[in-house]
């Protein structure tokens, strides 16, 4: 069984709980179908009138929000913990945590908001957004409205497209694997520049 006849199935006996229960699963990064595709396939269900627009929107906004939530809190209540008790083990120390806070603070919202459109990059952000502490605040106001984005455009692929939303949505993967392939070796070149200067400086304070 390939993965869109499970997701066919799964709509099939459990209709929009697939998105209130699946795409938090695809969060977590468990091993289940993608959440892009269970999104595409959603919007092209609301083409055929299976499912209604409204409905399965919120079902997929409730679900993506619980997801990237239990992520965050993970990370913040076990994650964090357990890096700041064991972190010196692999050269991680408290200073270092704090200096990726700051930098976070500056560069990474806006990596936040578009991470949703990543594969891999979704899953593990929310857990290290709440490692290093950010304020659940913040995390939410980037976060959640990016989550809003995500489904809108993925569900609207499949309800625009109709009988081509899977050649549509195969272009869509492909040229947003491209550009964000792109980004992501300017920015982690940047990144590695600029932490390669103060991860091996000695942190302030730091006994001789």
């Amino acid at each position: 069984m390939n993965v869109l006849e499970w997701i066919e199935r799964m709509f099939d006996q459990y209709g929009y709980f697939v998105l209130l229960l699946g795409l938090p699963v695809d969060f977590i990064a468990l091993p289940l179908p993608p959440g892009q595709t269970t999104l595409t396939y959603t919007g092209y269900l609301t083409y055929k009138g299976v499912l209604d627009l409204l409905p399965a929107i919120l079902m997929a906004y409730a679900g993506s929000v619980i997801g990237i939530t239990v992520t965050y809190v993970l990370g913040h209540r076990i994650g964090a913990p357990i890096l700041e008790r064991f972190g010196k083990w692999v050269l991680v120390k408290p200073a270092h945590i704090e200096r990726t806070r700051k930098i976070y603070e500056k560069y990474g919202n806006k990596m936040l908001f578009i991470s949703f459109f990543v594969p891999g990059v979704r899953q593990f952000f929310g857990y290290f957004v709440g490692i290093i502490r950010i304020p659940f605040r913040t995390f939410a106001l980037f976060a959640y409205p990016g989550a809003l984005i995500w489904i809108l455009t993925f569900i609207g692929l499949g309800n625009i497209f109709g009988e081509q939303w899977q050649r549509i949505f195969a272009l869509v993967e492909r040229y947003l694997g491209y550009f964000f392939a792109g980004i992501g070796v300017l920015v982690l070149t940047i990144l590695i520049v600029r932490w390669r200067k103060w991860w091996l400086k000695k942190p302030d304070n730091e006994p001789m």
